[in-house]
């Protein structure tokens, strides 16, 4: 069967944080397993539907050991399976540390 993604995915293993879940606040930290430019797949044990908005924060490695955080906000969109969960990267921002 042939690729039909619009966007590559990039296997990544980066620390992600979930900060709300639909109407819930949670922190719950995940680990990512792919990241494309208009989304993400990762783990978690968090319950979640298909629709419900998410707002989550992604680590990235920075220049000389500094890290860069990503607050994205986007949609579920699939249960890959019971524990990973396929989301929309709709809007993000980078995060400045105090």
């Amino acid at each position: 069967m042939a690729e039909q993604r619009r966007n590559k995915r990039f296997e990544l293993k980066l620390p992600l944080e979930l900060v709300k879940s639909g109407s819930e606040r949670i922190s719950e930290m995940c680990e990512t397993k792919n990241v494309s430019s208009c989304g993400v797949l990762f783990r978690t044990d968090t319950p979640m539907k298909a629709g419900q908005p998410l707002e989550y924060l992604i680590t990235l490695p920075g220049y000389k050991g500094a890290e860069v955080r990503l607050r994205c906000m986007g949609k579920v969109i699939r249960h890959a399976s019971d524990v990973e969960i396929a989301a929309t990267l709709e809007r993000y921002e980078f995060v400045r540390e105090a």
